[in-house]
């Protein structure tokens, strides 16, 4: 088989998969309880974390303390990362209510602004994030999911990717504080 074809089969393997039906958070539209983020980000919440890498392998593991207040349609979210491995990281959000189901987010090291969609119970945050690895920093692309469960907890799930390649996902359960 010679380059033009191996080069014409990858690209009709890619163009078939990018027409594959993709998951809007409209599909989430009656499911209850209705996610209102500014009602649920409010106060303190713990949560516990994963990465995998591509493979599935379970890289590092991490809690997080989140100390949310919002004033009007605006928000902050004070994250407070601990890493199995003793490593620490602070992540401060800024989050903007700019429609009914829309928001606006950004952070130090997210690259332009995180857009939110609200629908249902669930929440998908499309964004870039600069992450540094090994001396280096490298700009991901976020598909990030939240689901409500109940009133206290929440679960969260973010395919990483670049160039249209998975690098791991990240996996989060948060519990409200009463």
């Amino acid at each position: 088989m010679n380059y033009a074809a191996i080069i014409a089969a990858i690209l009709a393997v890619a163009l078939l998969s990018s027409c594959a039906s993709k998951v809007e958070p409209s599909h989430y539209a009656s499911e209850k309880p209705v996610l209102d983020l500014q009602q649920y980000f409010n106060g303190t919440l713990d949560a516990w974390g994963i990465f995998q890498d591509r493979s599935g392998k379970v890289v590092k593991r991490f809690t997080v303390v989140m100390k949310c207040t919002w004033v009007g349609d605006v928000g902050t979210l004070d994250e407070d990362f601990t890493y199995s491995d003793g490593t620490t990281q602070k992540r401060i959000w800024t989050l903007r209510k700019v429609a009914p189901d829309r928001y606006i987010g950004t952070a130090s090291d997210v690259v332009g602004e995180a857009i939110g969609i609200t629908s249902g119970n669930a929440l998908n945050w499309k964004y870039v994030l600069a992450l540094p690895v090994d001396g280096k920093v490298y700009n991901m692309n976020f598909d990030d999911w939240m689901f409500l469960v109940d009133d206290r907890v929440m679960l969260n799930r973010a395919a990483m990717s670049k160039f249209g390649i998975s690098f791991g996902e990240v996996s989060l359960s948060f519990t409200k504080r009463p």
